[in-house]
């Protein structure tokens, strides 16, 4: 295999107006975006919001029917071969043999795309990844977490520069999903770069910066913090008794947006903070409630994207 890299400039990805459309619908709508060298990008969506086919694109699986860019300094129209080459794709799905051991996996896919020195390369991906104990486990007797390790082990064979990680943890109970996150965030440290789709606020939240992605058109990207101060969110938290009666009187106030249940609470929030705080002001008078101001959540933002997103499916 040949890993000859093009000269490189500081953004790993760089693509301006890609779309793509199936059977008459357009599935990616004018994506641009770029994404720095050794940063985890985070793409953020509900189903159906054009996250894989964007990632697919990006990779050189698909190809855009309009739009230009470069991944790894390769032009994603006429050179999508040498982009697979030093990409890491991690699909959402498992897709390997479960009869096989982790061991004979890995070592099947290195002979398969003929990478030199596959021994060592199969040992230090199994040491990097920490699966040397369960080595000659069957892959399908593996849980969900360490499913997603060999996957992700599977990914890192042939030393990719660019992890492209599509929902890699569904499915995973949380202690599995913390310690791949932080396997991500060491890989990162080395220099890799990763871009990962999920639908989990806490994963978005360690993300260097992020993508919304709604009916195929990116509706904000930034960190999380500069999501969070542009989108203009006002909360409100409320503890007490007789929730659920309060929050059926709330979604109908005016300038309320959102009334989410936290636990024993309330967030309320809304984007006018002068008009949110009018329609409080009768509940906040109630001795049954206490109310303070709290910061708004990603998903709060997440949320009111959605619900301003244009549905470009009709």
């Amino acid at each position: 295999m040949c890993l000859t890299m093009p000269v490189q400039n500081k953004n790993v990805i760089e693509v301006e107006k890609l779309s793509k459309s199936f059977a008459g619908k357009r599935v990616v709508n004018e994506l641009s975006m770029t994404v720095a060298r050794g940063e985890i990008f985070g793409f953020l969506g509900p189903n159906g919001s054009g996250k894989t086919t964007s990632i697919r694109m990006l990779c050189g699986l698909l190809t855009p029917d309009s739009g230009r860019g470069s991944c790894l300094g390769y032009d994603i129209l006429t050179e999508s071969g040498e982009i697979k080459q030093h990409v890491g794709y991690m699909t959402q799905r498992f897709s390997f043999y479960e009869e096989l051991s982790i061991r004979e996996n890995l070592e099947f896919i290195a002979r398969i795309y003929q990478m030199p020195d596959r021994r060592r390369l199969v040992d230090a991906t199994i040491e990097r990844l920490g699966l040397g104990h369960r080595q000659q486990q069957l892959a399908g007797s593996l849980s969900g977490g360490w499913k997603q390790r060999m996957a992700l082990a599977a990914c890192m064979l042939h030393q990719p520069k660019l992890l492209l990680l599509d929902e890699p943890t569904a499915g995973v109970d949380p202690k599995a999903r913390r310690d791949f996150w932080d396997e991500i965030h060491r890989l990162t440290a080395t220099g890799i770069t990763v871009l990962v789709s999920t639908h989990y606020m806490d994963e978005a939240e360690r993300c260097h910066r992020l993508a919304y992605l709604a009916y195929g058109a990116i509706l904000a990207q930034g960190t999380p913090d500069e999501l969070l101060a542009a989108s203009g969110i006002t909360t409100w938290t409320v503890e007490g008794q007789d929730l659920f009666e309060l929050t059926e009187a709330l979604r109908k106030a005016p300038a309320v947006e959102q009334v989410v249940p936290f636990g024993g609470a309330l967030h309320i929030s809304g984007t006018d903070a002068g008009r949110l705080a009018h329609s409080l002001a009768p509940f906040f008078e109630q001795p049954r409630w206490r109310w303070q101001p709290s910061k708004p959540s990603l998903e709060d933002v997440f949320i009111h994207l959605m619900n301003h997103g244009q549905d470009n499916y009709s």
